[in-house]
Protein backbone atom coordinates (compact mmCIF):
# COMPACT_ATOMS: atom_id res chain seq x y z
CA UNK A 1 0.00 0.00 0.00
CA UNK A 2 1.49 3.29 -0.63
CA UNK A 3 2.35 5.29 2.42
CA UNK A 4 2.34 8.60 0.52
CA UNK A 5 0.38 11.18 -0.81
CA UNK A 6 0.69 14.51 -2.60
CA UNK A 7 -2.65 16.44 -3.70
CA UNK A 8 -2.96 19.55 -5.82
CA UNK A 9 -5.78 21.49 -5.22
CA UNK A 10 -5.99 24.84 -7.41
CA UNK A 11 -9.74 26.54 -5.53
CA UNK A 12 -11.81 27.44 -8.54
CA UNK A 13 -15.32 26.81 -8.07
CA UNK A 14 -15.80 28.78 -4.72
CA UNK A 15 -15.41 25.49 -2.24
CA UNK A 16 -15.95 22.53 -3.70
CA UNK A 17 -12.17 21.99 -5.37
CA UNK A 18 -11.20 22.24 -1.73
CA UNK A 19 -13.64 20.42 -0.20
CA UNK A 20 -12.88 17.32 -2.21
CA UNK A 21 -9.39 17.77 -1.82
CA UNK A 22 -9.91 18.52 1.70
CA UNK A 23 -12.13 15.35 2.99
CA UNK A 24 -9.76 12.94 0.26
CA UNK A 25 -6.69 14.22 2.31
CA UNK A 26 -8.26 13.38 5.61
CA UNK A 27 -9.20 10.02 4.53
CA UNK A 28 -5.81 9.38 2.91
CA UNK A 29 -4.27 9.89 6.17
CA UNK A 30 -6.44 7.69 7.83
CA UNK A 31 -5.62 4.72 5.83
CA UNK A 32 -2.81 3.73 7.71
CA UNK A 33 -0.51 4.43 10.70
CA UNK A 34 2.37 6.06 8.67
CA UNK A 35 0.87 7.30 6.02
CA UNK A 36 1.62 10.89 5.04
CA UNK A 37 -0.12 13.50 3.27
CA UNK A 38 0.93 16.66 1.61
CA UNK A 39 -1.94 18.92 0.57
CA UNK A 40 -1.13 21.99 -1.88
CA UNK A 41 -3.59 24.73 -1.87
CA UNK A 42 -3.26 28.19 -4.31
CA UNK A 43 -6.05 29.89 -2.23
CA UNK A 44 -5.90 29.25 2.08
CA UNK A 45 -8.25 32.08 2.47
CA UNK A 46 -11.02 30.26 1.14
CA UNK A 47 -9.99 26.88 2.76
CA UNK A 48 -10.25 28.85 5.68
CA UNK A 49 -14.16 29.31 5.48
CA UNK A 50 -14.63 25.37 5.54
CA UNK A 51 -11.60 24.76 7.76
CA UNK A 52 -11.66 27.33 10.92
CA UNK A 53 -8.40 25.84 11.87
CA UNK A 54 -6.29 27.08 9.14
CA UNK A 55 -3.96 29.74 9.28
CA UNK A 56 -4.30 31.52 5.70
CA UNK A 57 -1.09 33.61 6.55
CA UNK A 58 1.39 30.67 7.22
CA UNK A 59 2.73 28.67 4.21
CA UNK A 60 3.47 25.73 5.90
CA UNK A 61 1.40 24.10 8.71
CA UNK A 62 -0.12 20.85 9.65
CA UNK A 63 -3.74 19.77 10.52
CA UNK A 64 -5.18 16.73 11.46
CA UNK A 65 -1.92 14.96 10.63
CA UNK A 66 -2.28 16.80 6.92
CA UNK A 67 0.74 19.09 5.53
CA UNK A 68 -0.49 21.99 4.68
CA UNK A 69 1.03 24.27 1.83
CA UNK A 70 0.75 27.07 -0.09
CA UNK A 71 1.21 26.23 -3.38
CA UNK A 72 2.65 29.22 -4.91
CA UNK A 73 5.32 29.81 -7.28
CA UNK A 74 8.60 29.08 -7.38
CA UNK A 75 7.12 25.71 -5.57
CA UNK A 76 9.81 24.62 -2.67
CA UNK A 77 12.26 22.06 -3.97
CA UNK A 78 10.85 19.06 -2.00
CA UNK A 79 10.96 15.23 -3.40
CA UNK A 80 7.34 14.52 -4.51
CA UNK A 81 5.38 11.48 -2.32
CA UNK A 82 4.71 8.08 -3.96
CA UNK A 83 1.20 9.50 -5.35
CA UNK A 84 0.50 12.88 -6.45
CA UNK A 85 -2.98 13.56 -7.28
CA UNK A 86 -3.61 16.11 -10.12
CA UNK A 87 -7.46 17.50 -8.84
CA UNK A 88 -9.32 18.01 -11.70
CA UNK A 89 -6.94 18.97 -14.24
CA UNK A 90 -5.03 21.93 -12.38
CA UNK A 91 -1.44 21.05 -14.21
CA UNK A 92 1.15 20.81 -12.36
CA UNK A 93 4.17 22.52 -11.93
CA UNK A 94 7.13 21.54 -14.70
CA UNK A 95 9.87 21.36 -11.55
CA UNK A 96 7.54 19.31 -9.57
CA UNK A 97 6.94 16.92 -12.35
CA UNK A 98 10.48 16.80 -13.44
CA UNK A 99 11.31 15.47 -9.57
CA UNK A 100 8.29 13.15 -9.89
CA UNK A 101 9.37 11.12 -13.03
CA UNK A 102 13.32 11.11 -10.80
CA UNK A 103 10.91 9.53 -8.06
CA UNK A 104 8.97 7.18 -10.27
CA UNK A 105 6.20 8.92 -8.64
CA UNK A 106 2.74 7.66 -9.90
CA UNK A 107 0.20 10.56 -11.09
CA UNK A 108 -3.15 10.05 -10.54
CA UNK A 109 -5.29 12.44 -12.17
CA UNK A 110 -8.68 12.85 -10.28
CA UNK A 111 -11.50 14.43 -12.45
CA UNK A 112 -14.92 15.43 -11.71
CA UNK A 113 -18.01 13.55 -10.52
CA UNK A 114 -20.13 12.38 -13.10
CA UNK A 115 -22.96 10.14 -13.96
CA UNK A 116 -22.10 10.12 -17.53
CA UNK A 117 -21.77 6.28 -19.35
CA UNK A 118 -18.74 7.33 -21.34
CA UNK A 119 -16.95 7.46 -17.65
CA UNK A 120 -17.24 3.72 -16.99
CA UNK A 121 -15.20 3.34 -20.19
CA UNK A 122 -12.40 5.98 -18.93
CA UNK A 123 -11.93 5.13 -15.28
CA UNK A 124 -8.48 3.57 -14.49
CA UNK A 125 -7.09 4.12 -18.04
CA UNK A 126 -2.82 4.53 -17.85
CA UNK A 127 -1.58 7.51 -19.41
CA UNK A 128 2.31 7.25 -20.57
CA UNK A 129 4.24 10.46 -21.26
CA UNK A 130 7.33 10.80 -23.13
CA UNK A 131 9.01 11.90 -20.11
CA UNK A 132 8.49 9.19 -18.50
CA UNK A 133 5.75 10.22 -15.84
CA UNK A 134 3.46 7.42 -14.97
CA UNK A 135 0.00 8.89 -15.13
CA UNK A 136 -3.79 7.58 -14.80
CA UNK A 137 -7.39 8.64 -14.63
CA UNK A 138 -9.13 8.44 -12.01
CA UNK A 139 -12.96 8.98 -12.14
CA UNK A 140 -15.55 9.19 -8.88
CA UNK A 141 -18.85 8.14 -9.65
CA UNK A 142 -22.32 6.40 -8.85
CA UNK A 143 -21.94 2.39 -10.35
CA UNK A 144 -19.01 -0.12 -9.16
CA UNK A 145 -17.47 0.82 -12.35
CA UNK A 146 -15.99 4.08 -11.68
CA UNK A 147 -13.72 5.01 -8.99
CA UNK A 148 -17.07 5.35 -6.14
CA UNK A 149 -17.80 8.51 -3.84
CA UNK A 150 -16.05 9.96 -1.04
CA UNK A 151 -17.10 8.05 2.50
CA UNK A 152 -15.39 7.74 5.54
CA UNK A 153 -15.45 4.27 6.89
CA UNK A 154 -18.45 4.57 9.53
CA UNK A 155 -19.95 8.01 8.28
CA UNK A 156 -23.39 6.32 8.09
CA UNK A 157 -23.06 4.53 11.36
CA UNK A 158 -22.42 7.84 13.01
CA UNK A 159 -24.60 9.78 11.38
CA UNK A 160 -27.34 7.55 12.96
CA UNK A 161 -25.55 8.04 16.43
CA UNK A 162 -25.58 11.56 16.17
CA UNK A 163 -29.94 12.03 15.13
CA UNK A 164 -30.21 9.56 17.83
CA UNK A 165 -29.04 12.57 20.60
CA UNK A 166 -31.22 15.07 19.49
CA UNK A 167 -29.86 17.45 22.30
CA UNK A 168 -27.04 17.42 19.60
CA UNK A 169 -28.77 19.02 17.21
CA UNK A 170 -30.20 21.80 19.49
CA UNK A 171 -27.18 22.44 20.47
CA UNK A 172 -25.33 22.95 17.31
CA UNK A 173 -28.39 25.07 15.93
CA UNK A 174 -27.92 27.63 19.25
CA UNK A 175 -23.86 27.94 18.55
CA UNK A 176 -24.49 29.01 14.88
CA UNK A 177 -26.85 31.51 16.44
CA UNK A 178 -30.00 30.73 15.50
CA UNK A 179 -32.68 32.20 17.80
CA UNK A 180 -34.42 30.37 20.19
CA UNK A 181 -37.87 30.54 18.87
CA UNK A 182 -37.04 29.15 15.71
CA UNK A 183 -34.96 26.07 17.66
CA UNK A 184 -38.20 25.76 19.44
CA UNK A 185 -40.36 25.77 16.31
CA UNK A 186 -38.08 22.95 15.03
CA UNK A 187 -38.41 20.96 18.63
CA UNK A 188 -42.10 20.91 17.70
CA UNK A 189 -42.06 20.02 14.46
CA UNK A 190 -41.10 22.53 11.84
CA UNK A 191 -39.59 21.50 8.95
CA UNK A 192 -35.86 22.47 8.59
CA UNK A 193 -34.66 23.23 5.03
CA UNK A 194 -30.89 23.89 3.66
CA UNK A 195 -30.38 26.24 1.29
CA UNK A 196 -26.97 25.66 -0.43
CA UNK A 197 -27.36 27.24 -4.62
CA UNK A 198 -26.04 29.68 -6.69
CA UNK A 199 -27.51 33.33 -7.38
CA UNK A 200 -29.49 31.18 -10.77
CA UNK A 201 -31.64 29.55 -8.20
CA UNK A 202 -34.94 30.00 -8.72
CA UNK A 203 -35.40 30.51 -5.02
CA UNK A 204 -38.89 32.10 -4.42
CA UNK A 205 -39.88 28.74 -6.31
CA UNK A 206 -38.97 27.28 -3.12
CA UNK A 207 -40.24 30.16 -0.21
CA UNK A 208 -43.54 29.76 -2.56
CA UNK A 209 -43.77 26.22 -2.03
CA UNK A 210 -42.84 26.49 1.66
CA UNK A 211 -45.47 28.81 2.27
CA UNK A 212 -48.43 27.24 1.08
CA UNK A 213 -47.44 24.10 3.25
CA UNK A 214 -49.49 23.41 6.55
CA UNK A 215 -46.27 23.43 8.53
CA UNK A 216 -43.35 26.01 9.30
CA UNK A 217 -40.12 25.83 7.29
CA UNK A 218 -37.13 27.23 8.74
CA UNK A 219 -34.40 27.75 5.83
CA UNK A 220 -30.87 27.90 6.97
CA UNK A 221 -28.65 29.52 3.85
CA UNK A 222 -25.07 29.87 4.31
CA UNK A 223 -24.28 33.90 4.56
CA UNK A 224 -23.71 35.65 1.57
CA UNK A 225 -24.94 32.67 -0.84
CA UNK A 226 -28.58 34.15 -1.31
CA UNK A 227 -28.89 37.92 0.58
CA UNK A 228 -32.19 38.15 -0.67
CA UNK A 229 -33.45 35.36 0.76
CA UNK A 230 -33.97 37.64 4.06
CA UNK A 231 -36.81 39.49 2.46
CA UNK A 232 -39.31 35.92 2.58
CA UNK A 233 -38.93 36.00 6.45
CA UNK A 234 -42.60 36.12 7.04
CA UNK A 235 -45.95 33.67 7.81
CA UNK A 236 -44.87 30.10 7.47
CA UNK A 237 -41.32 30.77 6.21
CA UNK A 238 -38.20 31.62 8.69
CA UNK A 239 -34.86 32.44 7.35
CA UNK A 240 -31.97 31.79 9.34
CA UNK A 241 -28.20 33.08 7.70
CA UNK A 242 -26.09 30.82 9.15
CA UNK A 243 -21.96 31.06 9.33
CA UNK A 244 -19.82 29.26 7.20
CA UNK A 245 -18.71 26.12 8.94
CA UNK A 246 -16.46 23.19 8.95
CA UNK A 247 -17.10 20.35 7.11
CA UNK A 248 -17.71 17.96 9.80
CA UNK A 249 -20.40 20.47 11.00
CA UNK A 250 -21.65 21.17 7.72
CA UNK A 251 -22.99 17.27 7.73
CA UNK A 252 -24.74 17.65 10.48
CA UNK A 253 -26.48 20.32 9.32
CA UNK A 254 -27.85 18.29 6.27
CA UNK A 255 -27.91 15.15 8.44
CA UNK A 256 -30.60 17.00 10.71
CA UNK A 257 -32.50 18.66 7.64
CA UNK A 258 -35.63 17.29 6.20
CA UNK A 259 -34.91 18.93 2.99
CA UNK A 260 -31.51 19.34 1.45
CA UNK A 261 -30.47 22.42 -1.71
CA UNK A 262 -27.14 21.44 -2.68
CA UNK A 263 -24.79 22.81 -5.47
CA UNK A 264 -21.59 21.25 -7.19
CA UNK A 265 -19.95 17.89 -6.51
CA UNK A 266 -19.04 17.91 -2.58
CA UNK A 267 -22.21 19.27 -1.37
CA UNK A 268 -24.13 16.78 -3.56
CA UNK A 269 -21.95 13.06 -2.04
CA UNK A 270 -22.62 14.66 0.97
CA UNK A 271 -26.51 15.43 0.92
CA UNK A 272 -26.50 11.84 -0.38
CA UNK A 273 -25.18 10.39 2.52
CA UNK A 274 -27.92 12.46 5.04
CA UNK A 275 -30.35 9.96 3.30
CA UNK A 276 -32.20 12.89 3.12
CA UNK A 277 -34.61 14.06 0.28
CA UNK A 278 -32.45 16.61 -1.76
CA UNK A 279 -32.63 19.06 -5.19
CA UNK A 280 -29.13 19.56 -6.81
CA UNK A 281 -28.24 22.34 -8.71
CA UNK A 282 -24.88 21.40 -10.94
CA UNK A 283 -22.42 23.79 -11.82
CA UNK A 284 -23.52 25.70 -14.88
CA UNK A 285 -21.63 25.09 -17.87
CA UNK A 286 -21.47 27.15 -21.29
CA UNK A 287 -23.62 25.65 -24.47
CA UNK A 288 -26.12 23.71 -21.33
CA UNK A 289 -23.42 21.16 -21.37
CA UNK A 290 -24.46 20.61 -17.63
CA UNK A 291 -27.73 19.92 -18.03
CA UNK A 292 -27.04 16.58 -20.09
CA UNK A 293 -24.61 15.67 -16.85
CA UNK A 294 -28.11 16.32 -14.73
CA UNK A 295 -30.06 14.31 -16.73
CA UNK A 296 -27.43 11.18 -17.01
CA UNK A 297 -27.59 11.37 -12.73
CA UNK A 298 -31.27 11.71 -12.80
CA UNK A 299 -31.31 8.69 -15.19
CA UNK A 300 -28.96 6.62 -12.29
CA UNK A 301 -31.46 7.87 -9.54
CA UNK A 302 -34.88 6.35 -8.22
CA UNK A 303 -36.52 10.24 -8.35
CA UNK A 304 -39.68 9.81 -9.57
CA UNK A 305 -41.12 12.26 -12.12
CA UNK A 306 -42.25 14.89 -10.16
CA UNK A 307 -38.47 15.55 -8.42
CA UNK A 308 -37.08 15.04 -11.70
CA UNK A 309 -38.79 17.52 -12.81
CA UNK A 310 -38.24 19.43 -10.06
CA UNK A 311 -34.51 19.26 -10.40
CA UNK A 312 -34.60 19.84 -13.89
CA UNK A 313 -36.58 22.95 -13.18
CA UNK A 314 -34.71 24.14 -10.36
CA UNK A 315 -31.44 24.37 -12.53
CA UNK A 316 -33.41 25.79 -15.59
CA UNK A 317 -34.18 28.79 -13.78
CA UNK A 318 -37.90 28.31 -14.34
CA UNK A 319 -39.54 29.39 -11.34
CA UNK A 320 -43.33 28.73 -12.13
CA UNK A 321 -42.54 24.85 -13.00
CA UNK A 322 -40.43 24.47 -10.08
CA UNK A 323 -43.04 26.40 -7.54
CA UNK A 324 -45.14 23.42 -9.12
CA UNK A 325 -43.44 20.49 -8.82
CA UNK A 326 -42.35 21.55 -5.43
CA UNK A 327 -45.56 21.63 -3.98
CA UNK A 328 -46.19 18.12 -5.61
CA UNK A 329 -43.51 16.29 -3.99
CA UNK A 330 -44.04 18.28 -0.59
CA UNK A 331 -47.41 16.70 -0.80
CA UNK A 332 -48.30 13.39 0.64
CA UNK A 333 -47.98 10.53 -0.24
CA UNK A 334 -45.25 11.80 -2.63
CA UNK A 335 -43.09 13.50 0.19
CA UNK A 336 -42.98 10.03 1.91
CA UNK A 337 -42.21 7.94 -1.00
CA UNK A 338 -39.16 10.85 -1.94
CA UNK A 339 -37.94 10.37 1.81
CA UNK A 340 -37.68 6.41 1.10
CA UNK A 341 -36.27 6.53 -2.03
CA UNK A 342 -33.34 9.15 -0.34
CA UNK A 343 -32.29 6.61 2.67
CA UNK A 344 -32.80 3.46 -0.22
CA UNK A 345 -30.47 5.10 -2.72
CA UNK A 346 -28.24 6.10 0.27
CA UNK A 347 -27.87 2.64 1.29
CA UNK A 348 -27.06 1.47 -2.43
CA UNK A 349 -24.34 3.52 -2.64
CA UNK A 350 -22.61 2.86 0.52
CA UNK A 351 -22.30 -0.55 -0.46
CA UNK A 352 -20.02 0.06 -3.07
CA UNK A 353 -16.24 1.20 -1.53
CA UNK A 354 -15.56 4.53 -1.16
CA UNK A 355 -13.73 6.93 -3.53
CA UNK A 356 -10.41 6.92 -1.01
CA UNK A 357 -10.68 3.19 -0.34
CA UNK A 358 -10.63 2.24 -4.31
CA UNK A 359 -8.10 4.84 -4.83
CA UNK A 360 -5.28 3.36 -2.21
CA UNK A 361 -6.07 -0.03 -4.06
CA UNK A 362 -5.41 1.01 -7.12
CA UNK A 363 -2.41 2.66 -6.45
CA UNK A 364 -0.94 -0.24 -4.83
CA UNK A 365 -1.65 -2.06 -7.64
CA UNK A 366 0.48 0.35 -10.08
CA UNK A 367 3.05 1.43 -7.68
CA UNK A 368 6.27 1.71 -8.90
CA UNK A 369 9.71 1.84 -6.55
CA UNK A 370 9.37 2.39 -2.88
Amino acid sequence: MPSSFDIFCRVIDNYGDIGVCWRLARQLGRTGAHTAVRLWVDDLRAFARIEPLVNPGLALQTIQGIEIRLWSEPIPDVRPHQVVIEAFACELPSSFITRMVENDSLCINLEYLSAEKWVEGCHALPSLHANGLRKAFFFPGFTQATGGLLREPGLLQARDRWLSQPGERWALLHSLGMPADLIRGLQSGWRQVYLFCYPSAPVQALTAALHAQAVPSVIIVPEGVYPDLMRATGGKVHVFEAPFVSQDRFDRLLWSSDLNFVRGEDSLVRALWAGKPLVWQIYEQQEDVHLAKLQAWLDLSPYPDEVRSLMLAWNTGDAQQAGLALQNALNAPNWTAWRVQAESWCSKLAAAPGLAQALVAFCAKNRGKE
